[in-house]
């Protein structure tokens, strides 16, 4: 049930969340130590040098998330993600298994999305959707909150969505994204929601759906970074078509990009 709160300072914030995940009797890092570990085996080797376009490419979440996808565009998105080293393939759950077998051996991987794009599932709905991508080859998970649980001010509602698919995600060494669709929010909001999504243990707070009213902005990335601080990603998504977009992105503090136009993106860069 949602119910209305105050306004929560980031030391209630803190004492809420950890309240949430005693009840859930597990830690909420449980497994992040195996994500980064894994994160560590994506990058390339110490010394390494790898060319702007691979740089870029490997910031990036080569994306197709519409209802109306084909098997033959998803095999070209895999195909174009091994092509250019984009960090992963961000697609449907309904998806990952073939996407595991077509990157299998690539330096990319594969990201599904749960409670997408409404986020109005229940948080063991969330949690279930999470686990099943894993068993299937997602190796990150992008999971929508419950806008009107955060707008309803139930800080706790919010906080049990999130460490609920936290601890999906981390006991099997996968990274979860926190999509908290900043359009339909105020700074206020995002900034409750992004202090509740550090200490819950999340990898990653997300701009965008791409399905709602707004993508990503650069002042929304700002606000963001400032939030989380310097030791917690944070993914730009939802309308970022140019290279322009994306270096703009960057510089505001994302540290990955969301793009169906990630090809397009690349390629202007190498011009």
């Amino acid at each position: 049930m949602i119910q209305a709160m105050p306004d929560y300072s980031l030391d209630q914030i803190e004492r809420l969340v950890n309240l949430v995940v005693r009840q859930a009797a597990a830690p909420a890092k449980e497994g992040a130590q195996d994500y980064a570990m894994r994160m560590a085996l994506h990058a390339p080797p110490a010394g390494t040098a790898l060319s702007p376009e691979k740089t870029l490419a490997r910031m990036i979440d080569h994306t197709l998330l519409r209802p109306e996808a084909t098997v033959a565009q998803v095999a070209q998105l895999c195909q174009e993600a091994r092509a250019y080293g984009f960090a992963s393939v961000c697609v449907n759950p309904a998806w990952v298994r073939l996407c595991a077998e077509l990157l299998r051996g690539a330096d990319s991987f594969v990201c599904a999305v749960a409670g997408f794009p409404l986020g109005a599932a229940l948080p063991e709905t969330k949690a279930y959707e999470a686990e099943r991508a894993i068993q299937q080859g997602a190796r990150e998970v992008d999971m929508v909150i419950n806008v009107g649980a955060l707008k309803s001010r139930d800080y706790e509602y919010v906080a049990r969505d999130i460490v609920t698919v936290v601890l999906a995600c981390h006991r099997h060494g996968a990274g979860l994204k926190v999509i908290i669709e900043t359009a339909l929010l105020t700074d206020d909001e995002k900034t409750q929601v992004c202090r509740i999504a550090r200490c819950a243990g999340a990898d990653f707070v997300k701009t965008s759906t791409g399905f709602g009213p707004g993508g990503a902005t650069v002042a929304d990335v700002a606000l963001m970074r400032r939030v989380v601080g310097a030791d917690m990603g944070v993914k730009a998504s939802g309308g970022i078509r140019t290279l322009a977009d994306a270096r703009a992105m960057i510089a505001a503090g994302a540290t990955r990009i969301g793009a169906s136009a990630s090809v397009a993106i690349v390629n202007e860069l190498a011009q």
